[in-house]
């Protein structure tokens, strides 16, 4: 290897090191978003699912999540040997003590950290839509099988070279054959839309809809309690974002620092654009909104972080913020109780960067020069969505069935009703002068409703929900 590839080398492993520990921040980040927009009684819990997360999905990620999402030996294109690599035998030395190489050009290993931070966020995300109601052990439950057989699979079929892939086996190159030996129009998932946000946006409608509603949806639902702590959550996804998006360059280059641009100016784009739609709507502009329209935007410019310019980022990333405002509100409309808005941030707005990156994408776009080309991107690009819809939908259904079947998911109504934390977790997360007791009963609740936050205003009733 000669001098400046060992340095081109060295400052790539940095980056990527780098990119790797800020995706690993945003699940935190995300468990403070999440936690400021739930009840003052539920955001221990709310924080504890995506800290749960962490635990659960990095181990099983080092036992068999690498292997079932980059191994060799490929399943039906669906998803890799879960044994080929399990507990990451021959995934970071050699037989020499030399660590490997990997497709980057880096060692092997830091593109496995890096990867298992995707893995984290992107179990975390389905949190959200179901604040306040399920027991912590059935979440755990959930999150590591959904990583297991929805999570690795995507990632495998998108990124390792499966069905959703440029590769010459996958739905993209029966469509509209190859070249080279891959696809002749290659899919577009820069950094997740499919893998990440369709799927996780996906397995949250799933859930609200076996799981169920709140006690009180849609009358009487808790506000969110604490703003700031929202405010906060949001600027550390942003950041963190940086390395969601930037990192999956795989290299300290310009098409990392395009993708930087083009994420700041689409998350920019998208905070104005829900702006926008709140101002005409409801009157006023609101901080819940400009956190909700960061991250509508940095979801809708993940898969099209890399294929963009920075003017096309504003324009996909106004859209999706506005599309991502109105999509909030289908939850009322439908009846579906997604908590806290898992659906109509992350599937409407990962669902329109995936397909509106084939309107804009750099000379391959319909309105940027693609011609036939671009109207052929458009296609694939609604196939690999709807394609990773189903795969997870159907996944998630199983797997929620199966839960509700034998452990179940609910607390029971008087938890729920005096707030999961203490029910769950035996702790509460304010002690506000003596007044916030630890509920054992009903006799608790008329003076828990009249510190912090908005509970739900009427006496408990265990025969009404």
């Amino acid at each position: 290897m000669t001098t400046d590839a060992i340095v081109a080398a060295s400052g790539n492993s940095a980056w990527m090191l780098i990119s790797a520990s800020l995706v690993l921040l945003m699940t935190p980040g995300l468990a403070l978003f999440y936690g400021g927009m739930s009840s003052r009684r539920n955001v221990l819990n709310m924080m504890m699912m995506s800290f749960g997360v962490l635990g659960i999905v990095s181990v099983i990620y080092v036992l068999w999540g690498w292997s079932m999402s980059y191994g060799t030996q490929s399943i039906w294109g669906i998803f890799a040997n879960p044994f080929e690599f399990f507990g990451l035998k021959d995934s970071i030395v050699d037989a020499n003590g030399n660590y490997i190489e990997g497709a980057a050009g880096y060692p092997n290993i830091i593109d496995v950290g890096f990867q298992l931070t995707f893995a984290c966020i992107s179990t975390a995300i389905i949190s959200g839509a179901l604040a306040g109601r399920v027991k912590f052990s059935a979440w755990m439950l959930f999150a590591g099988a959904w990583a297991t057989f929805a999570y690795f699979p995507l990632a495998h079929m998108v990124w390792g070279g499966g069905l959703l892939s440029h590769s010459e086996n996958g739905f993209s190159a029966w469509m509209f054959g190859t070249e080279n030996g891959e696809a002749l129009i290659a899919p577009i998932d820069f950094a997740g839309g499919t893998v990440v946000h369709i799927s996780a946006g996906t397995a949250a409608l799933v859930l609200a809809l076996v799981v169920g509603k709140r006690m009180g949806f849609p009358q009487n639902i808790g506000k969110p309690h604490n703003l700031p702590l929202v405010m906060l959550g949001a600027a550390l996804l942003w950041f963190g974002w940086f390395g969601f998006n930037g990192g999956s360059a795989f290299a300290a280059d310009g098409l990392a620092g395009l993708a930087w641009v083009n994420t700041t100016a689409a998350t920019a784009a998208a905070m104005l654009g829900w702006f926008l739609v709140e101002k005409i709507r409801d009157g006023h502009a609101t901080t819940l909104g400009a956190a909700s329209g960061i991250v509508a935007g940095l979801v809708t410019i993940t898969p099209a972080a890399g294929d963009l310019t920075p003017v096309t980022s504003l324009i996909l990333g106004a859209i999706g913020g506005v599309l991502a405002c109105l999509g909030v509100g289908l939850k009322f409309r439908f009846g579906y109780d997604d908590s806290l808005d898992v659906v109509g941030i992350h599937l409407v707005a990962g669902l329109w960067g995936t397909i509106g990156v084939a309107f804009v994408a750099t000379d391959r776009g319909i309105f940027t020069g693609g011609g036939t080309e671009g109207w052929m991107l458009l296609i694939v690009q609604i196939v690999i969505a709807v394609v990773a819809m189903a795969f997870t939908a159907v996944i998630t259904l199983i797997i929620a069935l199966a839960i509700k079947a034998t452990i179940g998911w609910r607390i029971d109504k008087e938890a729920e009703y005096n707030g999961i934390d203490f029910a769950e977790h035996r702790e509460t997360a304010y002690d506000i002068s003596g007044t916030e007791l630890r509920p054992t009963g009903l006799t608790a609740q008329t003076q828990a409703h009249t510190s912090l936050g908005n509970e739900i205003p009427v006496p408990f009733n265990a025969s009404k929900e």
